[in-house]
């Protein structure tokens, strides 16, 4: 595993050598190909005419659209700065046990291809929102394009930032919250596709075993990635099933448990233990899921259609609220901070912005600290 990661680093690192060594010349600022370290952005022109074309044709829904991103990305603000103070408390009194924030890394810590597609759904949305956004309020576009930052790819609008400092506080909070509201309708969009289309196509067929802990009944007995079928002759078929099976037996039996693995019906004994604090509840010692199949058939479409929805309704909520969270550079913490400086003082604004970093810096080190422990380990 160790091995793995560090041919597929060296490969990477490898890559970007050569890009940043052939490439780093091409391109200017807002048209062509650049590459800086582990990064490399394609910008364009082409698309601003679309952009622009889908600003004008609806210019008033744009900005009750922008309006609302207004709206919801102060009450975002609170709710993340707020969900971030409380885990990061429990991250404390755990003693980093709890991990409370995930790192989205395709690939190690999400899976990814589902992982990739759902980033390029977020960046693309999201910057797109930004870029009609501004145009509907009359600011002017530099360039539109595509960023890989190390193996992550996106998408990105630039608007002209010497015209968007110059622009009323009104259109730049507009711009600001766009981006996120466009994350959380796609969000409620996939969620909807996932419940109404998909979900009615699967049916439960077993309980999945996701995990077998040491030293417990289950240890040599039942695999990772087993779906048990049966118990002492009863069919089971959703995790109510499994339940209400158990709920008949006594420590110390010895059961039969049928399960598939890798698509072929075995038939296993195991004793069963009790349960630590409950003597007379049985304890096999699995983490368990309920397993779905397709009722129509084609598994191989079904469940990646299904799991790519699931992902791009995850990362478009997490990215799209997290966004919001008042920390410049992000979306929220230039609200923020655009804020404080039109309704206050300087000598105010100034100490309230950095007041708001320091806390801001604090609370994202003490959320990350649990997860970089969990990476780590």
């Amino acid at each position: 595993m160790v091995s793995t990661w560090i041919t597929v680093l060296g490969a990477i690192t490898a890559f970007w050598a050569v890009a940043y060594a052939l490439l780093r010349d091409r391109g200017n600022e807002e048209e062509g190909l650049s590459v800086d370290l582990f990064v490399m952005m394609w910008r364009t022109k082409r698309l601003l005419g679309f952009i622009d074309r889908t600003a004008q044709r609806a210019r008033r829904f744009w900005r009750i659209y922008a309006d609302v991103g207004i709206v919801l990305g102060f009450i975002g603000m609170g709710y993340v700065f707020y969900a971030l103070f409380k885990t990061a408390l429990k991250a404390i009194q755990t003693s980093g046990k709890q991990a409370s924030v995930q790192l989205v890394i395709p690939g190690l810590t999400i899976p990814l291809w589902y992982g990739i597609i759902g980033l390029i759904v977020v960046m693309v949305v999201h910057e797109l929102s930004h870029g009609v956004t501004a145009r509907a309020d009359g600011l002017p576009l530099k360039s539109v394009g595509l960023v890989l930052f190390f193996i992550i790819p996106g998408a990105f609008v630039e608007p002209d930032e010497e015209e968007l400092k110059k622009a009323s506080l009104r259109t730049r909070l507009r711009v600001y919250g766009a981006g996120s509201l466009a994350n959380i309708l796609t969000a409620v969009v996939a969620l909807l596709i996932m419940n109404f289309l998909l979900a009615p196509l699967l049916q439960p067929a077993g309980v999945a075993v996701a995990g077998v802990m040491e030293n417990t009944p289950a240890f040599g007995v039942l695999e990772k990635g087993d779906v048990i079928v049966g118990v002492n002759g009863v069919n089971i078929k959703t995790l109510d099933d499994f339940e209400r099976v158990m709920k008949t037996l006594r420590p110390g039996q010895v059961v039969s448990i049928t399960v598939l693995r890798n698509g072929e019906r075995k038939s296993l004994s195991l004793k069963l233990g009790e349960r630590k604090g409950h003597p007379d509840e049985p304890f096999i010692g699995i983490y368990i899921g309920q397993h779905y199949v397709s009722k129509i058939g084609y598994d191989g479409l079904v469940f990646p259609t299904f799991f790519t929805f699931y992902w791009i309704y995850v990362l478009n909520i997490g990215i799209g609220l997290m966004n919001l969270f008042p920390l410049v550079p992000l979306d929220g913490g230039r609200m923020l901070d655009d804020v404080l400086k039109e309704y206050l003082p300087e000598g105010v604004a100034k100490p309230l912005r950095y007041t708001a970093i320091g806390i801001g810096l604090l609370l994202l080190a003490i959320n990350l600290w649990p997860a970089l422990l969990n990476l780590a380990g």
